[in-house]
């Protein structure tokens, strides 16, 4: 059955807009790219495991608190085992400082005695086999599949990513699974992984989330938020 004009017609300003999202995220990421060509987790960590420990650690943390408190926590603990066999009361004191540390404690052995029995101690690389760790989400298991293994089979959607992806209009989105759909589906796959180093990066740089300094924001003429923030609830 053929659509009628009027169909075709009403089809047309979506398409539009489609195209005109696809055209701009082009744009952004090739200035992104341009800027933070070398950007990289900036968790410190020598394998999987120690990256798949921050990466737990550092929900409602920094980056920088828990590069604090992860040289003596992997002094000590230096396998899988090591942690699954921990008791609590005894990881706790190293994680004290990024908060949340029971939880934190009682999560990182869980996750660690799972990688034991089922992993063979291996932190695993595929993502549905990571989200069945205890204290591990898509975000998590992101960043553990691009930095460790450098497999993308998502984007990170953290505080950085989520904040200036609005603003860029790039998505609206009000959650981080909504938001990574349909990035997922905006950006090419080869950027997936670079995608959330670049939005950190471009978090502590320019776009702070109480102050962003839009004047100086190589992306400034290509975001529709750029010198509004006055304007915008974030």
């Amino acid at each position: 059955m053929r659509k009628s004009k009027s169909a075709k017609k009403a089809a047309t300003p979506k398409t539009h807009a489609a195209q005109e999202k696809k055209s701009s995220a082009r744009k952004i990421l090739a200035l992104l790219e341009k800027e933070y060509s070398g950007a990289w987790c900036s968790l410190s960590h020598k394998n999987p495991l120690q990256l798949l420990i921050s990466t737990i650690l550092s929900a409602q943390c920094t980056d920088a608190r828990v590069n604090m408190v992860t040289p003596k926590l992997f002094e000590r603990y230096k396998t899988a085992k090591d942690f699954a066999n921990s008791p609590q009361s005894e990881l706790e004191p190293y994680i004290r400082s990024t908060g949340f540390y029971h939880s934190k404690a009682k999560n990182i052995i869980n996750a660690a005695k799972k990688i034991v029995k089922n992993y063979r101690g291996k932190v695993p690389e595929r993502m549905e086999d990571l989200v069945l760790l205890d204290g591990v989400g898509r975000k998590t298991a992101n960043i553990v599949t691009f930095h460790a293994f450098n497999k993308a089979y998502g984007i990170a959607i953290d505080t950085h990513a989520y904040r200036i992806t609005r603003r860029l209009g790039l998505s609206k989105a009000n959650s981080p699974e909504k938001m990574e759909k349909e990035l997922m589906l905006l950006l090419p796959q080869s950027v997936w992984g670079a995608y959330t180093n670049y939005m950190v990066a471009h978090g502590r740089k320019y776009c702070m989330a109480r102050k962003p300094n839009c004047s100086a924001c190589p992306l400034n003429k290509v975001c529709p938020s750029a010198f509004k923030f006055h304007q915008l609830m974030h």
